[in-house]
């Protein structure tokens, strides 16, 4: 089932299956803005990444002891999400823990995705709430947005735009794992060019702090999309470079990878954010369109 929202401006769809934004189209000129899935190049569209971000190594962890295993980016976005709350302009998805989920993630947890659309702007806000002693879990959002956006363009006509301008350290990809010891400046502090060779070693993936906003601008026509938080520790910029895909990923992330020395204590991980019982942890991003 799908959950249609509808603004004046705007119309955002939401598959119950992994709370996963499938859809959003600007009403007055009907181009759509989400990557629509064509397996071809990449069968989702903007996948929910929990309990993990990115790439374990071994795709294993271990905690008080136990092994325990778990692919790319966790299992929530394969999951099937209730419905708590729902209106015209929001709603607002659930996910517990099940005891087929402790076996791969031994916690008890809550997690909470709502939608809130305003005008041309999707608001999405995480919440994480557990019922354990304590509960580590890394998590982010993982949007593709159509590139080009209309006819007449192509890939290489749209650019990247910074807000704040300024340079951001650059931590790079070893395989399918980062290289934290290796962090470059990332010259983030002017517009680049959109060009497949940016992805030719997987993701760009970016730190962050404070506000940020990254938008998908072109020269040659008015639409873009931009997508903007606070407190997302990463970025990531993603297309499979070798498929060509006609679409690009800018994907806020509380969590990354790990890295090419992590020891897989799940305690240690680079990133890893902790929850003591009766804690909150909450964060929210928003994507305009236009």
């Amino acid at each position: 089932m799908s959950i249609v929202l509808e603004s004046s401006m705007a119309m955002a769809t939401i598959n119950e299956m992994g709370a996963e934004l499938s859809s959003f189209i600007l009403k007055e000129t009907e181009v759509e803005y989400i990557w629509q899935g064509d397996p071809t190049f990449w069968g989702r569209h903007s996948p929910v990444l929990f309990p993990f971000v990115g790439r374990l190594k071994r795709d294993q962890y271990e905690y008080e002891g136990n092994i325990y295993s778990m692919s790319q980016h966790g299992f929530a976005r394969d999951e099937m999400f209730t419905v708590k709350e729902y209106d015209k302009t929001h709603v607002v998805f659930v996910l517990k823990s099940t005891p087929k989920m402790k076996k791969q993630y031994p916690f008890d947890f809550t997690l909470t995705l709502t939608y809130h659309l305003v005008d041309a702007k999707l608001v999405i806000n995480y919440q994480v709430e557990t019922s354990s002693n304590e509960m580590y879990f890394s998590i982010g959002a993982h949007p593709a947005f159509n590139v080009p956006l209309t006819s007449g363009t192509d890939f290489s006509n749209y650019y990247f735009q910074f807000n704040p301008s300024k340079s951001r350290l650059k931590i790079p990809l070893n395989g399918p794992l980062i290289d934290i010891s290796c962090k470059t400046l990332a010259q983030t502090n002017t517009a680049i060019q959109i060009r497949r060779e940016l992805f030719k070693e997987d993701a760009q993936i970016l730190e962050t702090s404070g506000f940020n906003e990254f938008s998908i601008l072109s020269d040659n026509h008015e639409h873009g999309v931009s997508l903007a938080y606070e407190d997302f520790p990463y970025v990531g910029f993603w297309t499979p470079y070798d498929k060509e895909a006609p679409f690009i990923c800018i994907e806020p992330w509380c969590g990354v990878a790990d890295d090419i020395h992590a020891t897989g204590e799940l305690t240690e991980k680079i990133g890893i954010n902790h929850l003591k019982k009766g804690d909150i942890f909450k964060r929210e991003f928003t994507i305009s369109i236009f």
